[in-house]
């Protein structure tokens, strides 16, 4: 099957811009206008790929933090009424599959011979790169191992220095992870699999700084969602790397204006609709 080319949408793309302070860089009305202009099934991507964000309310619901990210498909009344109201069908399936177990646990209405994690966070974000995994989108399946590799590196890096066990602090299986989880050489045994591993133990390791350590992680992050897409130039891929962009200029704007007024900048050089059409 063909995908569907959005070549009006990506030309104007362009044209969001960041005044001086901030205040021009509306995250959530970016999205919402790029998704309606998509076709169902694309829309069902950009969903998922902003189902992190509900990942990450649901955990904090279930541990009764305040804390509520707005990128999130889900408003926080959704998200209670997961748990509430058992709608687990607002949440990806996988997902969905590992709350019920857990929301059932709760209430000592499950089936004794299930073992679960102890660990709940570890639970929603294996199942949500499943989800990833098991998705129609190549995108979504790159960026999901990717993102999960990269989150795991950093997570082993600080487990070692801290002397804890990397089993304890890794998300899912697989080879990538059994390295992290016995190797003890520096990069994990890593270098010759992941072409950024070097990159994130730089970050992590030697970087003492903690906002230019998390602007190193995010450099790799946007540099990856570029070489996913990118033979790439007017499909549902290319909207998704860039949607990945600007969640990565909307988490800076809030951690440093000027951090996030250069990242969208760059962003904006980027999409000049002429360059795409030459590359084609």
């Amino acid at each position: 099957m063909f995908s569907t080319e959005y070549y009006y949408l990506v030309a104007g793309l362009r044209d969001w811009t960041l005044d001086s302070d901030t205040k021009g860089f509306d995250v959530r009305e970016i999205i919402d206008e790029i998704v309606e202009e998509l076709t169902k099934s694309d829309r069902e991507a950009v969903r998922l790929l902003y189902a992190y964000y509900d990942c990450e309310n649901i955990i904090a619901c279930r541990a009764k933090r305040e804390r509520f990210n707005k990128l999130g498909n889900l408003t926080s009344e959704e998200v209670s009424s997961v748990f509430e109201e058992r709608r687990y069908s607002l949440l990806p399936r996988r997902v969905a599959e590992t709350v019920k177990l857990y929301v059932e646990a709760d209430d000592e209405d499950r089936d004794e011979d299930i073992v679960l994690d102890t660990n709940f966070e570890r639970a929603i974000f294996e199942a949500y790169y499943r989800d990833l995994a098991e998705s129609n989108s190549s995108f979504l399946n790159a960026w999901g191992a990717f993102d999960r590799n990269l989150r795991n590196i950093a997570a082993a890096i600080a487990a070692r220095e801290a002397g804890r066990a990397v089993a304890d602090v890794v998300v899912g299986g697989g080879e990538i992870v059994e390295q992290l989880k016995h190797s003890s050489a520096a990069d994990f045994g890593l270098r010759g699999e992941l072409p950024y591993v070097d990159s994130v133990i730089a970050a992590v390791s030697d970087e003492k700084n903690i906002v230019e350590k998390e602007r190193k992680i995010d450099t790799i992050r946007w540099a990856e969602a570029e070489a996913i897409t990118c033979f790439d130039f007017f499909n549902i891929n290319y909207i998704l790397s860039y949607l990945v962009k600007v969640n990565i200029v909307a988490r800076w704007t809030l951690l440093s204006p000027e951090v996030g007024r250069e990242m969208l900048n760059r962003l904006i050089k980027e999409l000049d609709a002429k360059e795409l059409v030459n590359k084609q």
